[in-house]
C-alpha cells in the first residue's frame, strides 16, 4: 500500500511537472511592437511584476522608437498562452512612476480575477483601455492602434502595455513596456518663397540695393517705356520703389503694370534693372 501512494504521488508530481513545461504560468504575452525595453522570454517573461516586469534580470534593449505628437501608432502582441481578457495602454512622460497601478478587480464565482475596471474615456496617463477584448484564444499576434497626444513631446518616455486575465489566479495582470520617443517636427515655414531671381531683400536694405542697382545697371533696353507706372513717359524714383515693394511682395503687381511687360505676373530682378535703365537714359521716343 505504502508503495502504491508513492507510485501515485509520483506520477502526479510528474503530471504537475509535464503541464508546466506545456504551458508555463509565469508568462503570457510577447511585446511584439513597439520593440519592448527589456529582452523577452520565449514566453514573454519577465512580465510578472508591474509596472514593466520587474522580476528577473532581463537584459535592456536599449531600443527608442521615435514618433511624433499625435501619431497614431500599432502596437502588435501576441499572447502565447491564453486567458480571456484585454489589454489597456498607458503613457509616461519623465518617469515611469507616473505610470498608474494596475485596476481594481473582483472576485467573480471562484475566479479571482472574474472583473477588472475600465477606464471610458481613458485619461491620461492611460490612452486607451479595453483592447483586443477576447474570450477565445488568437491564432496570431494582434495589432491595434493607440493615438499619442498631440500636446506632449519627451525624448525618453515610457509606453505601457499591460493585459488582463480573467480565469486566472492573481496577479490578474502582466506587463511590458516600450521605450519611446516623441519628437516635435521642425517648424515648417508658411510663406511662399520668392522666385529664384528676386533677391532676398529687407525693408532696411531696399534703398542700399536700389542705390546699387541704379549705379551698376547695365542691362540692355527691351520695352519702350518699363516701370513707367504712371504712363508720364519718365520713370522716377518713387516708381523704382514702388516695383521693389511689388518683388517683396508688399504691393500687388498691378501696381505697376508697366514694370512687368510680359504680363506673366512675376516681378523678376531683370525687369527691375530694365526700369532701372530707364530711368538713367529715359524712354524711347513713342
Amino acid at each position: 500500500m505504502r508503495i502504491c501512494s508513492q507510485l501515485r504521488a509520483t506520477a502526479l508530481a510528474v503530471a504537475v511537472l509535464a503541464a508546466g513545461m506545456r504551458a508555463p504560468a509565469r508568462a503570457h504575452f510577447i511585446l511584439v511592437a513597439p520593440e519592448a525595453s527589456k529582452s523577452q522570454g520565449p514566453f514573454g517573461d519577465p512580465q510578472k511584476l508591474g509596472p514593466c516586469g520587474e522580476e528577473g534580470t532581463a537584459t535592456p534593449t536599449g531600443v527608442v522608437t521615435t514618433f511624433h505628437p499625435g501619431d497614431t501608432i500599432e502596437v502588435m502582441v501576441d499572447e502565447v498562452i491564453f486567458h480571456p481578457g484585454h489589454y489597456r495602454v498607458a503613457l509616461a512622460v519623465n518617469d515611469r512612476s507616473e505610470l498608474p497601478p494596475d485596476p481594481a478587480v473582483a472576485t467573480v464565482g471562484k475566479d479571482p480575477c472574474g472583473s477588472t475596471t475600465i477606464e471610458d474615456p481613458p485619461m491620461l496617463p492611460v490612452l486607451a483601455d479595453d483592447m483586443l477584448p477576447h474570450t477565445q484564444p488568437f491564432d496570431a499576434p494582434q495589432t491595434f492602434t493607440v493615438t499619442l497626444p498631440d500636446d506632449v513631446t519627451c525624448t525618453r518616455c515610457t509606453l505601457q502595455i499591460i493585459e488582463y486575465m480573467s480565469n486566472h489566479g492573481r496577479p490578474c495582470f502582466y506587463h511590458h513596456c516600450a521605450d519611446i520617443a516623441i519628437a516635435g517636427d521642425a517648424a515648417t515655414p508658411t510663406a511662399t518663397p520668392a522666385p529664384s531671381d528676386i533677391p532676398s531683400m529687407t525693408a532696411t536694405a531696399t534703398l542700399t540695393a536700389l542705390t546699387t542697382a541704379i549705379a551698376t545697371a547695365t542691362a540692355t533696353v527691351s520695352a519702350p517705356c518699363d516701370g513707367d507706372c504712371d504712363g508720364n513717359g519718365s520713370v522716377t524714383i518713387g516708381e523704382l520703389i514702388t516695383l521693389v515693394r511689388i518683388a517683396l511682395e508688399e504691393l500687388p503687381i498691378a501696381t505697376c503694370a508697366a514694370g512687368n511687360p510680359d504680363g506673366n505676373l512675376q516681378l523678376t530682378i531683370g525687369e527691375i534693372l530694365t526700369a532701372v535703365n530707364r530711368a538713367l537714359i529715359g524712354c524711347a521716343p513713342p
